[in-house]
């Protein structure tokens, strides 16, 4: 049997503002005040997608990954005191973590694949499922 390569179809412009415009909308929410679960689970979730993504891709991108870590670090911070309080904001002394997150991200995300990426986000998602 012979194996078929796989097609990979980049990550297009348009995929890219969608992430961008879900990161970004939600940071600037935050900035403002105006953050709220729903924002900090499109951030999170941005965020995470392409970190994992770039692991299983096994980039060799320097340093992004450990970007997007801290970044998520922060964001695991504002989820713990959002769950407990209601209250969801990124202190103001956390902000520039993870704006440098949303902006490896956005650097990394044309490294990846559609495919790659549809992938992680669904098998995160399973994973929050299993966990609740």
């Amino acid at each position: 049997m012979k194996k078929r390569n796989l097609l990979r179809v980049p990550v297009t412009q348009g995929l890219k503002d969608i992430y961008a415009m879900d990161m970004h909308t939600a940071y600037q929410a935050a900035c403002i005040g105006r953050f709220n679960v729903t924002s900090f689970g499109r951030l999170a979730a941005a965020i995470s997608v392409v970190r994992t993504a770039l692991v299983r891709r096994e980039t060799t991108i320097i340093n992004a990954v450990e970007v997007l870590d801290a970044a998520i670090e922060v964001l695991q911070q504002v989820r713990k005191i959002g769950d407990d309080t209601n209250i969801w904001e990124i202190p103001e002394s956390q902000r520039i973590i993870v704006l440098d997150g949303i902006n490896a991200a956005e650097q990394c995300i044309g490294t990846l694949d559609v495919a790659l990426l549809a992938e992680t986000a669904e098998q995160l998602l399973q994973d929050v499922a299993v966990e609740k």
